[in-house]
Order: C-alpha cells, then sequence, then structure tokens
C-alpha cells in the first residue's frame, strides 16, 4: 500500500506524488471518485480504481505543516531582509 498526493488536477488528468518521491500521471475516470489538491490516497499496487482517501492522514499533515510554520515564525525576527 503506497500513499500519494494529490498534486494538481490539470484538465481529465490528475498528478499525483508518492512518499517515495515518484510521480503519477492518472485519468480522472481511473479513480471513483473526485479528487482536490492535497488529498492523501492509500493507493495497492498502485491499482488506481482500489484507491482510497484517507482523511486521518490529511489532517495529520496539516497539523504537521502547521507546526512546523508556527516554530519558523517563532525565530523570525521580523523587519526587512538585507542582503
Amino acid at each position: 500500500m503506497t500513499l500519494w498526493v494529490v498534486d494538481r488536477v490539470e484538465g481529465d488528468r490528475i498528478v499525483l506524488i508518492s512518499d517515495t518521491d515518484e510521480t503519477a500521471e492518472v485519468a480522472r475516470g481511473d479513480l471513483r471518485f473526485a479528487v482536490r489538491e492535497g488529498m492523501v490516497l492509500r493507493v495497492p499496487d498502485t491499482d488506481w480504481s482500489c484507491a482510497e482517501r484517507d482523511p486521518a492522514e490529511e489532517r495529520r499533515r496539516l497539523d504537521e505543516g502547521k507546526a512546523r510554520l508556527d516554530r519558523l515564525r517563532k525565530r523570525d525576527p521580523g523587519g526587512d531582509v538585507a542582503l
């Protein structure tokens, strides 16, 4: 079972990126449900017809990203950047 994230939707094609940094382009009709950018899918052996959305993993990743941004904001001294 591989985790894939919907990177973008381009017309009738969906571009996904796996946790191993593989990229796949799939026809919209190959999935049983509508997708949007950022969705996490569990896919057995790249059998797109059996893909399932994983909302718990989506939430975990969003929370992790928010926590990372919060840590970075605390370290930011503010003001202009001098080069």
